[in-house]
């Protein structure tokens, strides 16, 4: 739990979700609980492995990020409609988020297709 609870404060300042960070934070201040202490050795340092996002998962993502339907995701990967639906719920559970427009900001703040034109932040 001690990790989640981490995982969620890091995830949360990475997001500048400021609500979140203090709850997390005063919810370890409670607990008697260190946010700082440095990740476990082998820890993840790519935010959609953090998430446990499979690769297949990540291949859907970054499609859902450039306003795909499950059908146009399923042409391009050669899968059914049907198993693109099951990636897309997946993922919105994973993130922890409602809706693929969701799940697309959630993958453009955490950067997590830099080299994609169609998904990469703008800079400034």
């Amino acid at each position: 739990a001690t990790e989640l609870l981490r995982l969620s404060h890091a995830v949360a300042e990475h997001l500048r979700a400021r609500p979140l960070a203090d709850s997390a934070a005063l919810l370890a201040q409670r607990a008697r609980l260190s946010l700082t202490c440095a990740p476990p050795p082998g820890a993840p340092e790519d935010p959609a492995e953090a998430l446990g996002l499979t690769q297949r998962e990540r291949d859907v993502l970054r499609l859902v990020a450039r306003g795909r339907t499950n059908r146009q995701i399923a042409e391009e990967l050669f899968i059914s409609p049907k198993t693109a639906s099951v990636h897309v719920s997946n993922i919105l559970a994973k993130l922890g988020v409602s809706g693929r427009g969701e799940a697309a900001a959630v993958a453009h703040r955490l950067e997590l297709f830099p080299g994609d034109p169609l998904t990469a932040p703008t800079p400034g």
